[in-house]
């Protein structure tokens, strides 16, 4: 199509027609484009980033069973290297409570002594 093809449509239509013509030929190519290069390509990544999507949740539960394991292993390591710390605390709460009942003995006494020399 040459250029005296072309100003011959614009002399024999108007102008408004021609650029009517020429938009629908481009809306045509743009809509085949997409339709045919575009979404295809949409749909593919969509269903890989569902199959992504998946694998990120599968590795997020499998951290945290691990985190878990890992807790666990730790506190079984601290329970056999001390096995007899629920009775060396027993014990000392005991001996707190007798030591704090010896002062509290002591605190009453010197009271009393307190007031008697007031008086």
């Amino acid at each position: 199509m040459g250029t005296t093809a072309i100003i011959d449509m614009f002399n024999q239509y108007g102008v408004p027609t021609v650029v009517a013509v020429g938009m629908a030929y481009f809306i045509y190519y743009v809509w085949k484009f997409v339709t045919h290069n575009i979404l295809p390509s949409l749909g593919a990544a969509s269903s890989t980033l569902i199959s992504l999507v998946d694998r990120v949740r599968m590795l997020d539960n499998d951290m945290i069973r691990l985190d878990q394991k890992l807790h666990t292993i730790i506190e079984i390591q601290t329970q056999q290297m001390n096995p007899f710390e629920e009775a060396n605390k027993k014990r000392i709460e005991v001996r707190q409570s007798e030591l704090d009942a010896k002062q509290d003995k002591k605190i009453t006494a010197n009271k009393k002594e307190i007031d008697k020399l007031k008086k």
